[in-house]
C-alpha cells in the first residue's frame, strides 16, 4: 500500500511542482514592480542557475523565458525592461520589470534550479498591473471646462 501513495506523491510532483504561491503583486502602469524570489546562498557553491517565465511554473525548465541566469550574471533577456537588481550572490533573484504596463499583468514563474531530482525552487506570483489615480483623473479632467480650487473645495464647470 505504500509504494502506491509514494509513486502518487512523485507523480503529483512531477506534474505540477513545488510550488509558493502568495497574495498577487501589484503594481500601476508606468511604475517599475519588483517580483519578489530568493534562494538561500550559504556558501559559494549555493549559487545556481535560475529563470523567469511567463505563465506558471511547469515540470522543467522556464516557459515562455523571459530571463535566465548562470548563477553570476544574465545570460539570457527577452527585454530590457526585465532586470535583476538584488544581489545575485546573495540569492536575491527577484525581478523587476521597467515601466509596467497593463500587458505585464499575469501569472510569473522563478524557478531557481537546485541540482538533484525534484529539487528546484518554485514560486508562482500572479502579477496585476493597474492604471494609477493620475491617469484616472487626467482622464476625468479631459471632460472639464475649467477645474480650481475655491474656498477650500474643488469647483468644477463642464463643457
Amino acid at each position: 500500500m505504500a509504494p502506491y501513495f509514494i509513486l502518487q506523491w512523485i507523480l503529483m510532483v512531477l506534474f505540477t511542482g513545488l510550488s509558493v504561491s502568495g497574495s498577487p503583486v501589484r503594481g500601476v502602469v508606468g511604475q517599475n514592480v519588483t517580483l519578489p524570489c530568493k534562494y538561500p546562498v550559504n556558501h559559494q557553491n549555493d549559487i545556481t542557475t535560475m529563470c523567469w517565465g511567463r505563465g506558471s511554473c511547469p515540470s522543467s525548465q522556464c516557459s515562455q523565458t523571459i530571463l535566465r541566469t548562470d548563477g553570476q550574471r544574465v545570460t539570457e533577456r527577452q527585454s530590457s525592461r526585465y532586470r535583476l537588481e538584488g544581489n545575485l550572490a546573495q540569492g536575491d533573484v527577484s525581478l523587476t520589470i521597467v515601466n509596467a504596463a497593463e500587458a505585464d499583468g499575469g501569472m510569473y514563474c522563478c524557478r531557481v534550479e537546485i541540482p538533484g531530482w525534484f529539487n528546484d525552487q518554485l514560486i508562482n506570483l500572479e502579477v496585476v498591473i493597474k492604471k494609477g489615480e493620475q491617469s484616472f483623473y487626467m482622464s476625468v479632467l479631459k471632460g472639464l471646462k475649467s477645474c480650481h480650487l475655491g474656498d477650500s473645495q474643488l469647483v468644477t464647470e463642464t463643457m
